[in-house]
């Protein structure tokens, strides 16, 4: 087994690989603006430190969202190229399950909440009950009206962070998403039979930009 794993819905542009029992290699940059840019070097990056080809790979795990329209689909697109050049099956995962393993390999156990940056001063939030329980549908709302027993539980990722006053007990590990965390869970669920998520954005909410409702007339009728 040898997948290559890779997440743009949050600011981090991660990549890594994993033989099913380890990660091998891992690349993340934190940029908001340039996942179309970043992600493929840090695909290059992650083959080259483990000394290992393209057409090693047997899977494609992606990280499907929630998150913004634009990085999302960078992803996306790029995690269905490499499925149909490589012949290989692409294994979709919830970003907020990535950063509840990894917030798991940081010790934090029972229940938990992920929140990231939604943008809008909202959060894509989920409950957990533990690394690989989740027990929520991922959500999006403003940080101050999730229920308070939520908000009031142990709260991991960069939503958490950006909102203290709505989450009392934020934990600074993970801060992130980390593709080595989502390959590391995607090993899990393939050597235990739990099912994947398809290769398909979950943005929750419509896209920032907006056709707009009318249009003036600027060529001669």
């Amino acid at each position: 087994m040898l997948l290559l794993a890779f997440d743009t819905a949050t600011p981090a542009v991660t990549a890594a690989l994993h033989d099913g029992e380890r990660v091998l290699a891992e690349s993340t940059v934190v940029d908001a603006r340039r996942h179309g840019e970043l992600l493929v070097p840090a695909v290059d990056r992650v083959l080259a430190a483990a000394g290992r080809s393209l057409d090693e790979v047997t899977g494609v795990v992606v990280g499907v969202g929630p998150g913004p329209y634009t990085g999302l689909r960078v992803g996306l697109v790029t995690a269905a190229s490499f499925g149909d050049a490589l012949d290989v099956p692409v294994h979709g995962v919830c970003t907020l399950d990535g950063l509840a393993w990894a917030a798991g390999e940081a010790g934090l156990d029972g229940p938990f909440t992920v929140a990231t940056d939604a943008r809008r001063k909202e959060v894509y939030w989920a409950r957990y009950d533990g690394p690989t329980a989740r027990v929520t549908e991922p959500a999006v709302d403003r940080a101050a009206d999730l229920p308070e027993d939520v908000r009031a539980l142990p709260a991991v990722g960069a939503g958490a962070a950006l909102y203290p006053d709505a989450f009392p007990d934020r934990r600074p590990d993970p801060a992130h998403q980390s593709a080595g965390a989502l390959a590391a869970l995607a090993a899990h669920r393939l050597a235990t039979g739990a099912p994947f998520l398809p290769p398909l954005p979950l943005y929750l909410r419509r896209p920032d930009a907006q056709v707009p409702a009318g249009y003036k007339a600027v060529l001669p009728t």
